[in-house]
């Protein structure tokens, strides 16, 4: 496993599903995990368990107030932040583009693509003046592919993967590898949501199909090591068997 002792790693959604495995992966590999998510309950939780190598902050990463408070304390706790993996994602309401509210419809593009934007504009500063540097988002395959009553969803993963891109042609000369992650469909709530919706055929998988959120997890991790460094300024995907051997998944 990949040693990351003395280093500091910054995960968003981090209250459950591939966030919380995520925390428990790098705090497993020695790093230093702050967690944040809007559920404090749920953050303290997952604190208790991880222990002293943990801390938290809840709020509303949508918010960039709330964003550079975070960063602040993250900063002032473990002194720098090395690693940032923007997990934090929504998919709700699912529905028709002329069902849905424009309120609800520019929440999900603020929590799925405008938090990345906040989190990363605000890491960038330290991470440059460090001249190093390891930012992750997690995407999706909805990003290049259209699906039903998943504008929203869409159109935020396909911001997101381009910014992915454009933090690398801004920002590799300095230090910093910018790497998306598309980790098809994952057993965590937001499948269940799917589900219960009904809608496309995502929502008809059987749900042996959707791999544990272990995976992207230790993907996570893997994407850290100088063996992903080809993959700077790009997307993988966890469909992809190869990036799962590379993983040790299969």
């Amino acid at each position: 496993m990949l040693n990351l002792s003395g280093k500091t790693v910054l995960i968003t959604g981090a209250s459950r599903g591939i966030g919380e495995a995520a925390a428990k992966t790098f705090v497993e590999a020695g790093a230093k995990v702050m967690l944040t998510a809007r559920n404090a309950d749920k953050l303290e939780n997952i604190k208790r368990n991880l222990g002293d190598c943990s801390e938290y902050f809840a709020g509303d990463i949508s918010d960039p107030n709330i964003v550079s408070e975070l960063v602040d304390f993250c900063c002032a706790h473990f002194g720098t932040i090395d690693i940032l993996i923007n997990n934090a994602g929504t998919i709700q309401p699912i529905g028709l583009i002329h069902e849905i509210k424009p309120e609800d419809w520019s929440s999900v593009i603020d929590t799925n693509l405008k938090s990345i934007f906040y989190t990363t504009n605000a890491v960038l500063p330290k991470m440059v003046k460090n001249g190093d540097g390891t930012i992750l988002n997690v995407s999706s395959g909805a990003a290049h592919n259209p699906l039903t009553a998943w504008s929203h969803y869409c159109a935020s993963k396909a911001g997101a993967a381009m910014l992915t891109q454009c933090l690398h042609t801004e920002y590799f000369e300095h230090g910093i590898r910018a790497i998306g992650l598309s980790p098809g469909t994952v057993a965590t709530q937001m499948q269940r949501e799917i589900k219960l919706s009904g809608i496309n055929q995502v929502s008809a998988l059987d749900w042996s199909a959707h791999i544990p959120a272990e995976w992207p997890a230790k993907a996570l991790l893997w994407m850290c090591s100088s063996e992903a460094d080809k993959f700077v300024g790009k997307e993988i995907s966890l469909r992809d068997e190869v990036i799962r051997r590379k993983v040790n998944l299969i």
